[in-house]
């Protein structure tokens, strides 16, 4: 596994996590080990619909 750090910060992933409502299970498990891929890709699907936003303003 990469140790990179990504583009995403944490406190956006967690804000996105919250409104998918699977913020608790990262929380329980101490991390996003045990988050599905299609739960990580609605969420990577989530920042770019939020940057795309950001962008058109």
């Amino acid at each position: 596994m990469s140790n990179n750090k990504g583009i995403m910060s944490e406190n956006l992933k967690e804000e996105i996590a919250k409104e998918l409502g699977v913020y608790d299970q990262v929380k329980k498990d101490n991390g996003w080990g045990n988050v599905s891929s299609k739960t990580c890709g609605n969420i990577v699907s989530k920042a770019i619909e939020i940057a795309n936003r950001q962008v058109s303003k």
